[in-house]
């Protein structure tokens, strides 16, 4: 065989395996395309969304903004607006010179009850009362679950054990049941001394979850270095453990505030309120005196209930926008959604025509 025909065949192996290769190239692209034009599609979906920057500083400890927390929030202040300034537009509550349950009307906007005061003055004051006591209540709460709860967390032994003991008494007896006895024994009731029974009867709860997140602070790094390093145990516990539970001890405080208003709300209806004031469960004990359901007088109880209800579901939206921050799962969720709600649009805008002209080709 002369080189000249050696060299003709070696050309021609050369041209199949190009052949061959071409053919290959064309198979892999037609299965390829469409995946890749997809992952192009929602990658592009992804670095055009906006890329939001981290929260730092005392800025990651608040909530994010959001329609539940918009809510949340303006309920709360209109109710704080309204306990506030409405006293000063409304006649005395205590003033008894109008008709005797008359409905409501441009003179008294929510009406008047039994013996002739103006509902909407009452509403007012209460307003007032029951957002004091609400507030007082939540604080000695507060200030309860961090002695029994942080303290208890971060000294460990027989501190831990002593104020463990006293929590998990509070937490077997039950609350309302003990309220009652103690306001038994006092005829003559301010509306500080009903918060204060509220305060110390509400706390236990909060202080076993307060000692559990604690104990499991006082193990991190920082923590242990701040205490190797000679920092005294007071210093330790307001530098570095307590700003990492502003979030829950937040919650907690908002929570003291709605079991506060309605422990007092229960309290005044049987009887065993605030003697010195009005509020809104007083409203309701004179409603509940006064007759007011069987006469018919729905102006009389109808709007304490409902302000009752607004104040509690706007603590709840607050507390809910808190626990996004506590629950790092809550937070991250919805953000995640709506990336792949919008990816999965994008994907679906620039992959389909190409998709369906791949499946057209292999049909």
């Amino acid at each position: 065989m002369s080189d000249t025909e050696l060299a003709e065949r070696e050309h021609e192996r050369e041209l199949a395996r190009e052949v061959e290769r071409e053919l290959h190239d064309v198979q892999v692209a037609e299965v390829i395309t469409p995946l890749t034009v997809a992952s192009a599609a929602v990658e592009d979906a992804g670095r055009r969304m906006p890329q939001q920057k981290p929260r730092r500083g005392l800025r990651a400890l608040m909530p994010r903004w959001s329609g539940k927390l918009a809510v949340g929030v303006g309920l709360l202040v209109a109710i704080v607006a309204f306990g506030v300034l409405g006293p000063l537009f409304t006649q005395d509550p205590r003033d008894s010179d109008n008709p005797s349950l008359q409905p409501p009307s441009p003179e008294h906007l929510l009406g008047t009850t039994k013996l002739g005061y103006d509902v909407l003055a009452q509403l007012a004051q209460g307003t007032q009362g029951s957002l004091m006591i609400g507030l007082v209540a939540g604080l000695i709460a507060l200030g309860l679950s961090i002695v029994f709860g942080i303290l208890a967390g971060y000294l460990g032994g027989w501190g831990d054990e002593a104020l463990s003991l006293v929590t998990n008494i509070m937490l077997v007896i039950p609350g309302l049941p003990l309220v009652m006895v103690i306001a038994t024994y006092f005829p003559a009731r301010s509306w500080l001394l009903v918060a204060f029974v509220l305060g110390i009867t509400s706390w236990a709860g909060s202080a076993v979850v307060l000692r559990a997140q604690t104990r499991s602070l006082r193990s991190r790094d920082y923590v242990s270095a701040a205490r190797v390093a000679g920092e005294r145990a007071p210093r330790v516990i307001l530098v570095e453990v307590l700003p990492n539970l502003l979030p829950l001890l937040a919650a907690q405080f908002l929570f003291a505030i709605i079991f506060a208003i309605l422990g007092e709300a229960g309290l005044s209806y049987l009887g065993l309120g605030a003697t010195d004031s009005i509020t809104w469960g007083t409203i309701l004990n004179d409603a509940q005196t006064g007759q007011a359901l069987g006469t018919g007088a729905w102006w009389w109880f109808v709007p304490p209930g409902v302000m009752i209800a607004l104040l509690g579901c706007g603590l709840s939206l607050i507390n809910f926008s808190i626990d996004e921050i506590i629950n790092p799962k809550l937070r991250i969720a919805p953000e995640n959604a709506r990336r792949q709600r919008k990816a999965a649009k994008a994907g679906r805008g620039i992959a389909g025509p190409e998709l369906a002209t791949a499946g057209e080709g292999r049909a």
